[in-house]
């Protein structure tokens, strides 16, 4: 079973509850394809798809509109995954279902999904939903990719480490100022697979850190990073073909939102070790 727990409450009661729900969806669900006695489970299949199609379309406009009332930089980004879910959504909601044999097929696929995907979302997304400040204010800094000393957490591995993702960061938005942008497609793809490759090294070594001080947020931590690398993974390159400007906007403003986040709200209570 699936369990909604303290790393996935936003503080929100309304979105709070929608999200406990949408987990309890998923619960019905492995109920359903756990359950030996019923052989035909199209019936029941089809209810939850057409419950969770119909909840997802009242919990997205919900949190939608929230953020638009707060002006929130990940707006955009919310409204891409939002679309995702509800493309995927829509693929198996279509597959044929008349057998036994492709129920309980189907039903491996949807929850295999609906957990990955909810619990993802949550912890990469949703928990920055009202913490960033307003798009117009943070962005317009005369340089925002600037490693300040609030960002300072004193662990001098971890602190070293963030301020190059803010170089990084702050070398893709000087590209963007600069001009001309759709004639550096291949040095934005350069800077791209740099912020992964660089990400995923940061994390293992604060992860490392973590463990060997026994930090009992390690494992919060560790999922948090999962899923900033999972919304990595999902840059797409056709889309950043189409309209470098924008898609790299975005990017950068993704990256800068959470990472600032993910150091004020969770890196700065890692403690320092211990000296002697």
């Amino acid at each position: 079973m699936f369990q909604f727990t303290e790393d996935c409450i936003l503080g929100m009661e309304e979105l709070d509850n929608e999200h406990r729900h949408l987990f309890e969806l998923i619960n019905k669900g492995m109920d359903m394809l756990h359950n030996d006695y019923r052989e035909d489970k199209y019936s029941d299949i089809k209810e939850l798809l057409q419950e969770l199609e119909d909840y997802a379309e009242q919990h997205f406009a919900h949190e939608e509109a929230y953020m638009e009332s707060l002006r929130d930089p990940e707006l955009i980004l919310q409204r891409s995954q939002h679309m995702f879910f509800r493309e995927r959504l829509m693929e198996l909601v279509v597959k044929n279902i008349d057998g036994e044999e492709q129920q309980c097929q189907m039903l491996e696929e949807l929850m295999d999904f609906l957990a990955r995907w909810l619990y993802h979302h949550i912890i990469g997304s949703d928990i920055l939903i009202g913490k960033l400040p307003p798009l117009e204010e943070w962005m317009i800094r005369e340089n925002p990719c600037e490693f300040t000393e609030e960002y300072l957490t004193g662990i001098d591995v971890i602190d070293r480490e963030h301020q190059i993702l803010f170089e990084i960061a702050g070398r893709a938005n000087k590209l963007i100022r600069s001009g001309a942008v759709a004639e550096k497609y291949d040095k934005i793809l350069e800077i791209i697979q740099e912020l992964k490759e660089y990400t995923q090294y940061h994390f293992a070594d604060e992860e490392e850190y973590m463990r060997e001080i026994g930090y009992e947020g390690y494992e919060v931590q560790k999922r948090a990073h999962e899923a900033f690398i999972d919304r990595l993974e999902e840059v797409d390159f056709e889309k950043i073909d189409d309209n470098p400007r924008k898609y790299l906007e975005s990017l950068i403003e993704f990256l800068l939102g959470w990472l600032i986040n993910h150091i004020l709200q969770s890196d700065k209570k890692i403690p320092c070790r211990k000296q002697g």
